[in-house]
């Protein structure tokens, strides 16, 4: 069916609207107006030291990895730590150690367990300093933990920054709080490798049962390798696996991150990457596949590992009114709880763009199969059918466009200085209003109805199809209806009423 069509069916559809409208009246079925939400604030530099650890909560997460073992939620990040001067010895810990455990029974409160290793494992120090000259590693990166018979298994990367030089090990435990023990390698990589060893995510074939792990960055694209389900390792060994993702310029352009799940009702294995700098445009994309390991097609039916660069893009850096803005949302966990997902990721509080703070996204889903994410962290506020009388009213719209960086990257990342705060730097909000009539003011030719439960927003190009939902508003501190969701040129739009 053509654009013309299109058109003419929304017509119809509007003139039905309208004669709702008129018998029905407007009362509202919003009732989720007395819900009180989070009490923390995202600026946590008063308490930046790191004896202070045990107040991070949300705080200092860098690539979040969450696993689900009764009760409580797990979360594994990165070891990275925010601080607002040069601490002294005395701000350490003693029992500081690497990849930070935190957990929580709502994904809204978080607490601060520990950290899961004392040391860098020696095997990954011993490599890396035979194939970099003698360098020594200082943190872990990227831990991934999975639940496989009983055992948890957590793959985690070592490595040195600006080179391949990497290992990608596992350990395992009996209780996502440790205590965990090496079991070895599964892929190490060096300068004379396509691949780079780092940021693991493993995934089961849901028919077969063969594991398979993905793993890379923009050092020769994302690879995936099979797996031995019953030690963890590589099935083969010295295997590095085949190539998945690669973007254009990707050896200037970042590429990293991967993250695979499936999808039991949709019946799809979805690949989510994350593309460009860290500390400030890191954004989310996604692909999907029948097969775990691939090959990955993205919104416009293109193979992630030729060079084109994918679509749709679901996190940008954005700022609603009200807020500095977030950068840096990218490297993503997520997870399935019920018939809910969640995407876990960092968000890099502006303006200098060096804090960390964990944001739990709600997933949903399009009526064509596609992730779209909610424009605000999750509070697990109180859901209520929302219909055409709550749309009515006014609202900040974002689209996630890309955004041009200001200086030369270096291997795809801000080089030291090279950030400089600016609203320009961020996806900013254009204020609409959904009117009664079906009219999207603010919007030239556009209209709206709700069909079936999503919000439709119509015009010549198109129509764009967005989730709804009730939402906790973390820059106006109130409950409100967001809307998620992706336009023809595969760009995630984010919505949210302001009464």
């Amino acid at each position: 069916m053509n654009k013309e069509s299109n058109y003419g069916n929304t017509c119809i559809k509007m003139c039905l609207y309208m004669m709702v409208l008129i018998l029905v009246g407007c009362k509202s079925n919003l009732v989720v107006t007395d819900f009180e939400g989070p009490g923390y604030r995202d600026d946590y530099s008063a308490i930046w030291e790191p004896k202070n650890y045990k107040q991070w909560g949300t705080y200092n997460v860098h690539d979040p990895a969450c696993v689900k073992a009764g009760e409580y939620f797990y979360l594994f990040s990165t070891d990275a730590v925010y601080f607002r001067e040069r601490p002294k010895k005395e701000d350490f810990p003693e029992e500081m150690g690497h990849i930070q455990v935190r957990r929580s029974k709502d994904l809204v409160s978080w607490e601060f367990v520990g950290w899961a290793f004392d040391t860098i494992p020696g095997d990954a120090i011993e490599y890396l300093q035979q194939v970099s000259g003698g360098r020594n590693p200082e943190n872990i990166w990227a831990p991934y933990v999975t639940e496989w018979n009983g055992q948890y298994r957590m793959y985690y990367a070592v490595s040195l920054f600006g080179a391949k030089t990497s290992y990608l090990g596992l350990a395992v435990s009996s209780s996502p709080e440790g205590p965990w023990e090496q079991k070895g390698c599964v892929v190490k990589t060096g300068n004379d490798d396509m691949m780079n060893a780092i940021d693991p995510s493993v995934i089961i074939d849901n028919t077969t049962g063969r594991h398979w792990m993905h793993y890379g960055s923009y050092f020769g694209g994302l690879f995936c390798v099979e797996l031995n389900p019953e030690t963890g390792l590589t099935l083969k060994e010295g295997d590095k696996g085949h190539l998945t993702a690669r973007r254009a310029e990707y050896q200037t352009r970042n590429l990293e991150a991967p993250e695979i799940i499936y999808n039991p009702d949709l019946k799809k294995y979805y690949l989510f990457t994350s593309y460009d700098a860290l500390f400030s445009h890191y954004n989310i994309r996604v692909g999907r596949s029948d097969k775990p390991e691939g090959p990955f097609f993205d919104y416009f039916g293109h193979d992630l590992a030729d060079t084109t660069n994918n679509f749709p893009i679901l996190t940008y850096a954005y700022r609603f009114a009200g807020h500095p803005g977030w950068a840096g949302v990218g490297h993503c966990g997520v997870i399935m709880d019920g018939e809910q997902y969640f995407m876990f990721h960092q968000g890099r509080l502006a303006p200098d763009n060096l804090m960390m703070v964990l944001h739990v996204r709600e997933i949903f889903w399009t009526s064509d199969g596609w992730p779209v994410v909610s424009p605000e962290r999750y509070a697990a506020v109180p859901q209520t059918e929302i219909d055409y009388r709550d749309i009515a009213g006014t609202w900040e719209m974002i689209t996630l466009n890309e955004v041009v960086d200001t200086v030369v990257l270096w291997q795809g990342q801000i080089p030291p200085g090279g950030w400089h705060y600016d609203t320009t730097m961020f996806n900013n909000p254009v204020v609409v209003s959904f009117t009664k009539d079906g009219r999207v003011e603010n919007l030239t030719g556009h209209n709206w109805i709700m069909d079936k439960g999503h919000l439709l927003i119509e015009s010549r190009e198109g129509t764009t199809e967005f989730i709804v939902s009730n939402a906790w508003d973390w820059e106006r501190e109130n409950p409100t209806i967001i809307a998620t969701g992706i336009n023809a040129g595969g760009i995630g739009v984010y919505g949210k009423k302001l009464e």
